[in-house]
């Protein structure tokens, strides 16, 4: 086969040129999204904070542009093979639509357990899914298997020169909507994206004799960019398990670490915590639905890890969220940021306790969500009961104001992390 999974064509940065006529390829169905700009983070970072809100993409995400990009400079012969890809939900979709909008039949293997909308998202686009195995890196396996088998086109997530050009023409699109931009902050998995944005802007900006810098961001649990960077070349890594789905890539790209090596400017990991408390802010504050490997971005800047002075553009790169993860994550996001309490307090076992506890939350005006009364609880006298509180407050300090009332008044809440 002359479809490779890890051996990409170009070896080097595509010239503008190139990226230019990539875009007016993706032009034909993948639609400018909106870049809005955000007070709070403005404030937070102390420089301008621009969102470049490409979870309101088709298909929910920038991955749609280095798909259509890649298939349609497919020959009419690989065409006719069909095509294959891999992935746990955005690339498949991606890959899905734009085969049904050229025409060609394609077949997506999905980890088991993947997001149920975006499994339902593929199959709507009119893709054959097939589940294979419990991560992604299985699903690539079974993709080249099939691809060796049936002669299908393996169409990559990220190591290829179509893809990253197509994703460049979102650092185009960028540099459309920003002019003036000094710092864009980009997700990164496997590399595509950061690849491709890099790429564009760091070109244009050579044209125009200034300088733009270029931070990606990892989630710490899937962080294979910092040890590759410090090695020297693509390491393997072990992943541990995150939230941000979208960027667990335990390998960079061959391609996308020889660009990201010679044009990224700084990588810099995020905790899960992080994502949540930047999920929530995207939620309350800037009114989008982002996924959490969309969202590291602003946990970056929300964690202080951003420096930046010049107009600041953060990508949001996919909004495709499984509703139920989003109210595990809000709840997640709460606790994070101190909004959200849970505790347990040890009671003599006599009438008029519950109600002590409640008269003291009134009066710190702490909204209580859920209690749970027992006496079976282990460690527990035969004269004591457990009362488990789960309390809304307002922030840190409300959080600390709670808990001081609480032992002012002879009682001792512990704070339970489950």
């Amino acid at each position: 086969m002359t479809d490779s999974l890890t051996q990409p064509v170009l070896t080097a940065v595509p010239s503008l040129e190139d990226m230019m006529d990539a875009r007016e390829r993706v032009s034909r169905i993948v639609d400018p999204t909106p870049m809005e700009t955000s007070r709070f983070l403005s404030t937070e970072l102390g420089a301008p904070v621009f969102l470049k809100c490409e979870n309101l993409q088709r298909t929910g995400s920038y991955k749609i542009r280095g798909a259509y990009n890649r298939l349609s400079r497919l020959t009419d012969e690989e065409q006719a093979r069909g095509v294959v890809a891999a992935s746990a939900g955005n690339h498949a979709q991606g890959v899905a639509f734009a085969a049904r909008e050229l025409g060609i039949a394609a077949t997506i293997f999905m980890p088991l357990g993947v997001p149920l909308p975006k499994l339902q998202a593929t199959k709507q686009y009119g893709a054959d899914v097939v589940l294979r195995g419990h991560s992604v890196e299985e699903a690539l396996r079974a993709a080249a298997e099939f691809s060796e088998k049936t002669g299908a086109v393996f169409i990559p997530p990220f190591d290829h020169p179509d893809v990253v050009l197509g994703q460049s023409t979102l650092g185009l699109e960028i540099l459309d909507q920003v002019p003036d931009l000094e710092t864009v902050i980009v997700p990164i998995g496997g590399g595509g994206l950061i690849s491709g944005v890099a790429s564009a802007l760091k070109r244009r900006a050579e044209l125009e004799g200034r300088t733009i810098r270029v931070i990606g961001v990892q989630a710490a649990n899937a962080a294979a960019y910092p040890p590759s960077l410090a090695a020297g070349e693509p390491t393997q890594i072990v992943t541990s398990p995150t939230m941000a789905d979208g960027i667990t890539v335990a390998k960079p790209g061959i391609l996308n670490f020889a660009i990201v090596k010679e044009l990224v400017d700084e990588v810099v990991t995020v905790s899960e915590a992080d994502m949540a408390k930047g999920l929530l802010v995207l939620l309350e504050r800037a009114k989008q639905v982002v996924e959490p490997a969309g969202a590291v971005g602003v946990a970056a800047i929300l964690s202080g890890q951003i420096v930046a002075t010049g107009p600041t553009v953060v990508i949001l790169s996919g909004g495709n969220i499984d509703p139920l993860l989003m109210l595990k994550l809000i709840n997640y996001g709460l606790a994070a940021s101190d909004r959200y309490l849970k505790m347990r307090i040890m009671l003599p076992d006599r009438p008029g306790q519950l109600a002590r506890i409640s008269e003291l939350l009134a009066e710190a005006n702490a909204n209580v969500l859920e209690v749970l009364h027992t006496r079976h609880g282990k460690g527990l006298q035969i004269s004591e009961v457990e009362l488990e509180l789960s309390v809304e407050t307002r922030g840190p300090e409300h959080r600390q104001q709670v808990l001081d009332m609480l032992h002012d008044a002879g009682f001792d809440p512990r704070i339970s992390d489950d």
